[in-house]
Order: structure tokens, then sequence, then C-alpha cells
């Protein structure tokens, strides 16, 4: 596979990670697509298994989202400053500790945007616990089955 077709394939699934954060982008199935499209031309065995896993991974993310409490999302002050703000966090923190940071980092990006827009800390604090319970946890469930599978296949390409 040439360097252009992985720009591409990794084009795409950064695409689907910043598709988990905009309401109505189906990221997570960005993600998919680029991974089934990556096992397709490439056809090893590892790529069969990492196309395997990521489904199993995103159908079971399904799964949990739908078992959590509805989003209710009106009158909570989201702006696409707050959504970025939140998904660079967690890009960053994902690769300041691998895997695990993602989750601090997407906290650490809604307060540090909210500590912005409202100035003080126990504003910033009570507005980050309070989005956090309305959307937070399945934004953050999918961005980090996401975060896995583009880390898998990052680490497939470079070390595979």
């Amino acid at each position: 596979m040439g360097v252009w077709q992985l720009l591409l394939i990794a084009s795409v699934m950064l695409l689907g990670l910043f598709g988990v954060l905009a309401p109505g982008v189906p990221g997570p199935w960005l993600v998919w697509a680029a991974m089934l499209w990556w096992s397709l031309h490439e056809q090893t065995k590892l790529a069969w298994i990492l196309l395997v896993a990521s489904t199993a991974l995103l159908l079971v993310t399904q799964v949990v989202v739908w078992q959590l409490p509805p989003r209710r999302i009106r009158g909570l002050g989201i702006t696409r400053r707050l959504v970025t703000s939140a998904g660079l966090g967690a890009l960053l923190g994902f690769f300041i500790v691998p895997v695990i940071g993602a989750i601090p980092g997407f906290v650490g990006g809604v307060y540090l945007s909210e500590r912005l827009r409202l100035g003080g800390h126990g504003q910033a604090r009570a507005s980050t616990r309070r989005l956090m319970r309305a959307v937070g946890t399945s934004v953050l469930v999918e961005l980090f089955s996401c975060l896995l599978i583009v880390g898998a296949w990052l680490g497939a390409v470079i070390w595979g």
C-alpha cells in the first residue's frame, strides 16, 4: 500500500475522530470504514484481525451508548470552542499517556474551555460536571473506542 493511500486512510480516521465530537456525524463508522478500506487492500492476517476486532469493539460500544441515559444537551452552552477543546485534550492526552490519557485529556479540555468562558474555577467546575453528566459519558465511550482502533491501526502500520 502506498504512502498516499495510507495518508488518505489516516485522514478519514482523523475525520472520524472529530466526527465523534460533532453531533450528527457518524464518527465511529468513518473510523470503521477506513479500517475496512485498509484491511481490504492489505489482506494480511493482522489486517483481518484488526477489522474483526474493531467491528466487535464498535458494536459493543453502540450497545453501551444505548444503555446510557439519553443526552440532554439543550441549555448547556455547548460551543464549537468547547467541542474543539475537548477533542484536542483527548487527542493530546491519548499521546501523552497512551490510550488511558484520553479520558483526563477530554475532561481537562472541557474544563479549560469552560474556565476561559466563565472566568472562575468554581463556575467552570460546576459547568464541566453538568456537561459531563449530560453528554460526556457517551461521547467519551465512543471517542475512547475510536482512539483504540486508530491506535491499533497506527501500530500495525508502523510495526506490522
